[in-house]
């Protein structure tokens, strides 16, 4: 078999079984019917690099998970959730409202999620306030400052597509003439 010919037969097989991350949707939600316990055992990511971040209050010296540093004299907290870090549903507090937790330590760690109207209700970081970029969000029952390109952040799926066919077959003998 020919070279090419191989690699056309590797690239159409991985063309219909192949998994890709693919953002969330309230459309993909609704057509499959989920329940709360299915999207439970869906594994969620997050489609961009997040950073919280929170100053310290005087006196505040509680430590969760985050890495604590000095910026000019302040003292600094910071969480980092990288670029396609799964994450479970611990929570549905509404029908198109996500509580997701990326930690695998804490379940109060978490972000909400929801559809974005004007965004093909693809479901993206919700936030109390969003300026330039930037949001306020209660994780680990404090809040932070997410830094970077948070507003752009949503919820991604490996989404594997098959392609099936039901094939019935049938092979006839053939008539002959008596």
């Amino acid at each position: 078999m020919d070279i090419r010919m191989t690699l056309l037969a590797l690239a159409a097989l991985c063309a219909s079984s192949c998994s890709s991350y693919t953002p969330f949707t309230q459309s993909l939600y609704d057509e499959n019917r989920w329940t709360e316990r299915d999207l439970e055992r869906i594994q969620f990511y997050v489609s961009e690099d997040l950073i919280l971040q929170r100053n310290f209050k005087e006196g505040d010296t509680r430590i969760s998970g985050g890495k604590i540093q000095m910026k000019d004299g302040r003292r600094v907290e910071r969480v980092i959730i990288p670029k396609h870090t799964p994450g479970v549903l611990i929570d549905l507090p509404s029908s198109d409202r996500f509580i997701i937790s990326f930690d695998p330590q804490s379940d109060a760690a978490n972000l909400r999620f929801g559809p974005n109207p004007q965004r093909g209700r693809q479901y993206y970081l919700l936030a109390k306030d969003w300026s330039r970029g930037k949001g306020t969000v209660l994780y680990d029952g404090r809040e932070y400052t997410i830094q970077t390109r948070g507003g752009a952040a949503k919820l991604l799926v490996d989404l594997r597509y098959r392609k099936r066919e039901n094939v019935k077959s049938t092979t006839v003998g053939g008539r002959k003439v008596e």
